[in-house]
């Protein structure tokens, strides 16, 4: 996440779902007891029986013709089927192989196509959300690698102020020059959770990828630990000699999962996790 030039949109609404999805009205129903005689062999009521038989034979003329519908189902529709089932899963692994070129340390060669374009906004998600924006010359770096050659130069100046703001710096809790505080670490990655393509052309590909963003300061007196975020970044892409090039973005939170009841991890495990795990590089 590119603190201070991402613009944050609360779009992420409530699930929706309301007590017809759950098969209730809204309303409190009472269940009456049944009464074994009409079920088990109790009593015959007169006059009954006949219109009881008549459900039953409706209800398997009923059965009978859903069968015979399922069963005379053609190949095609199976197939259609199937289609449907592998649109439906835009985050399976296409097999691609991930590129092992690298710009400024960052993964760059991707493929003029459609996964291509999903690997470079993937991996270059977690160049910008990484905490090594926070230093200067390595943001230049990362920007020159990342953006189009007309865009950086324009991105520069307005990062450049966004990320030395002692009030930004001050409220996530680092120091002026942007360093961590002495016995804490500072925790900024972005893990890519799926990416979708939403158009495409050999020249310019428009990709979301939706990711989670762990931000924070692992210590023992932060007041601001590590926490989780998740968030969806539309990249406007265009295709720049041999490579894709970030020109535009738009970013908004969510989708959101359902949290368990977990135990956060102490600072040390933390600090620690950072330090020893690495980051991957993405492919579609």
């Amino acid at each position: 996440m590119s603190l201070g030039d991402e613009h944050h949109y609360d779009d992420f609404g409530r699930s929706g779902r309301t007590d017809d999805d759950f098969g209730g009205s809204g309303q409190t129903r009472t269940r009456l007891p049944e009464r074994r005689g009409d079920v088990y062999g109790g009593a015959r009521r007169p006059g009954r029986s006949s219109s009881r038989s008549l459900v039953t034979v409706v209800g398997v003329v009923v059965l009978l013709i859903a069968a015979i519908a399922f069963a005379n189902r053609g190949g095609d529709d199976s197939s259609a089927e199937g289609e449907a089932r592998a649109d439906a899963a835009p985050t399976a692994a296409s097999g691609q192989k991930p590129v092992s070129a690298k710009d400024e340390g960052i993964p760059s060669g991707f493929g003029r196509d459609r996964e291509g374009a999903q690997s470079a906004a993937a991996n270059y998600s977690v160049a910008l959300g990484s905490a090594d924006m926070f230093d200067k010359q390595r943001r230049h770096e990362i920007v020159n690698a990342v953006y189009a050659p007309d865009v950086a130069t324009k991105r520069q100046s307005a990062l450049d102020a966004a990320y030395s703001s002692e009030k930004f710096l001050t409220n996530i809790g680092l120091n002026k020059d942007g360093t961590a505080p002495t016995g804490t670490t500072f925790v900024s990655r972005v893990i890519p959770a799926g990416t979708k393509v939403k158009s495409y052309s050999s020249n310019t590909a428009t990709v979301d990828v939706w990711y989670t963003s762990l931000f924070g300061l692992a210590g023992e007196t932060t007041t601001n630990p590590v926490a989780e975020s998740w968030y969806t970044t539309t990249y406007q892409l265009r295709w720049i000699k041999g490579d894709w090039k970030v020109t535009d973005f738009q970013q908004k939170d969510g989708p959101v999962p359902v949290g368990r009841d977990q135990t956060a991890s102490t600072a040390d495990d933390m600090a620690k996790a950072v330090e020893e795990y690495g980051g991957f590089t993405y492919a579609r």
